[in-house]
């Protein structure tokens, strides 16, 4: 018996190092893993759609809480005003969540444009809602009050060939981020003051 409870112990506190061990890793490769995410994913569709702004909107961003969540608020400037604002959204498609950014402008309440960030999609279809220029050029300067829809469904947008599912997806994340814009949009306006003059 005294065995049996010296081996549980034994187990137990090896449990305790090796989890407090793997924890203390994921703390310390945390910033690592969000700023490799930052650079190479998000970063260069935000500087894509944003490509004119005087700013890098992705040095000049900020996190805002929304709820129990914190969100990444990326803001351009253009024409020295701070008047766009990007917000992350994702929907779930065909394959998996696909994720995207979706930049705001603030002065009118449209759309200056939108990028997929992340996605499972097949291949030679959905995945086209990615690298696809005409797709994503349809979003832009579209008035924000009304939802966005593809054209199967009575919308405005014009579904990918093959891929309604993907299309209705990233239909589905700007209204997303359009109803997290108008949530927050107060605190947007108060946050983004001071940037840009």
């Amino acid at each position: 018996m005294g065995e049996m409870i010296k081996m549980v112990v034994v187990l137990t506190i090896l449990s305790v190092i090796s989890g407090g061990g793997l924890k203390g890793l994921e703390e310390w490769a945390k910033p690592k893993i969000e700023n490799n995410v930052m650079n190479l994913v998000k970063g260069p569709a935000i500087r894509q759609i944003l490509e004119a702004a005087d700013n890098d909107p992705v040095e000049d961003r900020f996190k805002i809480t929304d709820g129990d969540q914190e969100r990444n608020i990326f803001v351009g400037v253009f024409g020295g005003a701070a008047d766009t604002v990007v917000v992350e959204a994702s929907a779930n498609g065909y394959g998996d969540k696909v994720g995207m950014v979706v930049a705001i402008n603030m002065a009118d309440d449209s759309l200056r444009g939108i990028a997929v960030t992340t996605h499972k999609e097949t291949p030679g279809l959905g995945a086209r809602a990615k690298n696809d220029p005409s797709f994503a050029a349809q979003f832009a300067g579209k008035a924000i009050t009304s939802p966005f829809g593809v054209t199967n469904d009575g919308g405005q947008i014009s579904a990918l060939s093959g891929a309604t599912i993907t299309s209705r997806a990233v239909c589905s994340g700007i209204n997303q981020a359009v109803e997290t814009y108008n949530r927050l949009k107060p605190q947007l306006e108060e946050q983004i003051k001071g940037i840009g003059k």
